[in-house]
């Protein structure tokens, strides 16, 4: 289950002094394909796992403060032209008498915008976890932190687990904030939602 735009090609973050940090290199269809995997491909938001689990597909961008990667690029035709990574997709689960449950990826979306429409496209209001990156890390998207704790604290998740990208400094806001929800993650951690 994939965006189409995940096949793009010459991705790259441009820097200030005019480099380009190249991203891996892209997925290869035809080597995907010569592999046996079942490619589907949508902007839209697909049931999978017998409907139990909705793929986001495109998250809308509606919040004010998270504007995605403001440097990221691609190369079309020859010219650099901006990529909104709108690849970025999160796994959403309703758990019945609970709420959603929501993995993203790195939420290069924002995590408010993917928490905003994942429950737009599931009809649930409620949120029983969060987990994934944040992507808060960097002095890019520090300056959001508070807003992001903040929105995702009025959002009342009984568990939020912020991974990876969302940065040292992000994880001891959201411990701070709002200890109880919180839960650390470290590699081997195992979450049951029951």
């Amino acid at each position: 289950m994939i965006h189409p735009d995940a096949f793009l090609p010459s991705r790259c973050l441009l820097l200030p002094d005019g480099k380009r940090l190249r991203f891996p290199d892209t997925l290869n269809r035809k080597e995907l394909e010569q592999a046996g995997v079942q490619i589907v491909e949508s902007r839209g938001p697909v049931p999978v796992a017998e409907g139990r689990i909705l793929v986001t597909g495109e998250i809308e961008r509606t919040t004010q403060f998270e504007k995605g990667l403001p440097n990221a690029y691609t190369e079309q035709d020859g010219e650099l032209v901006k990529d909104p990574i709108s690849d970025d997709q999160s796994l959403v689960m309703h758990l019945k008498g609970k709420g959603l449950v929501v993995i993203s990826g790195c939420a290069h979306s924002g995590i408010i915008n993917t928490l905003l429409y994942s429950r737009k496209i599931s009809g649930v209001d409620r949120f029983h976890a969060v987990l994934g990156g944040f992507h808060l890390s960097g002095p890019q998207f520090e300056p959001i932190i508070e807003e992001t704790v903040e929105s995702m604290r009025k959002m009342h998740p009984k568990i939020f687990v912020p991974m990876h990208c969302t940065g040292w400094k992000a994880v001891h806001r959201c411990e701070e904030a709002s200890p109880e929800p919180f839960v650390l993650n470290i590699v081997g951690s195992k979450y049951t939602l029951a």
